[in-house]
């Protein structure tokens, strides 16, 4: 299983730095699972430019792995233990071979740690100073793809603390004073997350600038609009970019939201009932950007709501994606015509030699699929948990890892492809004339002249049906075919038919009328502070 590793910045409240990683080696049997992916990203919404959009996940250059694997040492949690765990126990209990990705988490909650026990006077300064040294490089190790991940030592917790009493000696065994792995690894988790949000939302960003770019290019056009995929009313393009547009921003509203449920600290509730050591949990929670300790340590070390609605945030995300995948299939294909994607962002056949396929956008339709199924396995998994910590929460990580790394990658090939489609006007004009799109615009017309709708509609349908006989538009028929549905009709009807009038007579408030239009389109330039 792939996994993904979050740059975090000096500053744990203000993730923006980036990070170039390698893929650490590990001896393990598990090297199909050791692959880390990096992005960089920047903060969200305000910091994104369209000249410079969200940094893709990139897939690292894989080094050889250290294939020499030190003897098995005890464990640190060994004391009371007479033999060890089986090969077959420990290679289906580690999880150093995804868990890794957080290590720069990890680093950082321990930095935080060991100051505040120097401070409370838990550990010395001098052994403080010696851990943070050690930490440092480690760090450095890691990122340089020279540490062995051994999955011996089980997690990316203890190959870490284990290295640390390799390198510095006896101080490191301090470092685990007032801390449990349930606390730590839930810190840990929460610190990633709330990277991998930031990442997510300024991509979000970037594709909605794509749209808003794609609408100014298409001013002025119209298309068709539909309800249950058949044709409805006249809409501006614009009016239907924009609306996905909207969609976006909610998106990124409910990560903003989860972002700040999930800032609050786990760390010092330790396994579960806290500790009678003298810790300040206020001064953890200050140095890695949180808002406040967690209330109740039970709670702290077996909540993974934030896991739940992150994973339930992506889920609506790859929704919205999957459907404006399945419009721009549907739009590139001959029976629409509407839309021609560059070759750029289109695949070919291997057998059929004219085909020419929007292959990124029925992938991101697919990939949905994972994102809903990353979901439903965090609920399967947490729904039957007794408080407080449970073993089972280590598989929590993987489902979350590809749901980030997969919904990333949906919103920037949906980007790329914004980026690279044309719109063929003159297909769509020729096809704006089918379905009688100013229908209610007819109907309208005969509100305007004290015709109750009810009785509006059923007229205008007699005047449908009249057409369909016919085989012409509401356009075409003449005053005295009207005359013969209704007396009502003058001379003033004929500036409510045609798809132009009709988007003429748009008004209300969020409406497809050009106004209306341009009033949004013009919000969404200033809120994004784009220069077009």
């Amino acid at each position: 299983m792939e996994s993904m590793l979050f740059a975090s910045s000096q500053s744990p409240s203000s993730p923006s730095t980036i990070l170039s990683t390698q893929n650490p080696n590990l001896s393990s049997t598990n090297h199909h699972r050791n692959q880390i992916f990096s992005f960089s990203f920047r903060c969200p919404l305000t910091s994104q430019s369209k000249s410079h959009p969200p940094p893709a996940v990139s897939c690292c250059a894989s080094q050889q792995p250290n294939m020499t694997a030190p003897a098995k040492e005890a464990k640190l949690w060994g004391g009371r233990f007479e033999e060890g765990v089986t090969d077959a126990v420990e290679r289906f209990t580690e999880s150093i071979s995804f868990d890794k990705a957080l290590y720069k988490h990890d680093i950082m909650g321990s930095r935080a740690h060991a100051s505040m026990l120097a401070k409370q006077g838990l550990i010395s300064f001098s052994d403080k100073d010696s851990i943070l040294e050690g930490l440092d490089q480690i760090e450095k190790q890691i990122e340089k793809g020279e540490f062995v991940w051994r999955t011996d030592r089980e997690d990316v917790h203890m190959n870490i603390e284990a290295a640390l009493t390799d390198l510095i000696g006896e101080p490191a065994k301090k470092l685990h004073t007032a801390r449990s792995r349930n606390d730590q690894v839930s810190t840990d988790f929460r610190l990633w997350c709330r990277d991998a949000i930031d990442t997510i939302i300024s991509h979000i960003k970037h594709l909605q600038v794509a749209l808003v770019s794609l609408a100014k290019k298409n001013t002025g056009v119209i298309v068709p609009g539909y309800t249950h995929l058949q044709r409805a009313q006249p809409v501006l393009l614009q009016h239907h970019l924009l609306a996905y547009v909207e969609q976006l921003e909610r998106d990124a509203g409910r990560l903003v939201d989860c972002r700040v449920r999930l800032n609050f600290c786990p760390l010092g509730a330790c396994a579960l009932a806290g500790t009678g050591l003298p810790i300040d949990r206020f001064m953890t929670s200050d140095a890695l950007g949180f808002t406040a300790p967690m209330r109740n340590s039970m709670d702290a070390v077996s909540d993974r709501d934030f896991v739940l609605e992150l994973l339930s945030a992506n889920a609506i995300i790859a929704m919205h994606l999957s459907r404006i995948g399945e419009e721009w299939v549907l739009w590139a294909s001959e029976e629409f015509g509407f839309i021609t994607p560059s070759d750029s962002v289109s695949t070919g056949s291997s057998i059929m030699p004219q085909k020419k396929n929007p292959d990124p956008m029925e992938l991101v339709r697919g990939k949905s699929a994972r994102v809903f199924g990353n979901l439903v396995t965090l609920q399967v998994l947490c729904k039957g948990l007794p408080l407080a910590y449970n073993r089972d929460l280590q598989e929590d990580k993987e489902p979350v890892f590809d749901s980030v790394k997969t919904i990333i990658g949906m919103l920037e090939v949906s980007a790329e492809f914004a980026h690279n489609i044309t719109y063929n006007h003159e297909r769509i004009q020729k096809s704006l004339p089918a379905g009688h799109l100013d229908a209610t615009t007819l109907a309208d017309y005969l509100v305007h002249k004290g015709i109750p709708f009810r009785t509006s509609h059923d007229i205008v349908g007699r005047a449908v049906a009249l057409c369909v006989y016919k085989n012409c538009q509401l356009r075409e028929l003449s005053l005295d075919e009207l005359h013969g549905i209704n007396k009502i009709f003058d001379e003033g009807v004929y500036d409510y038919l045609g798809v132009e009038n009709s988007i003429k007579k748009f008004s209300s408030y969020g409406s497809t009328g050009s106004e209306c239009v341009a009033a949004q389109l013009d919000f969404w330039v200033s809120r994004l502070d784009l220069n077009l």
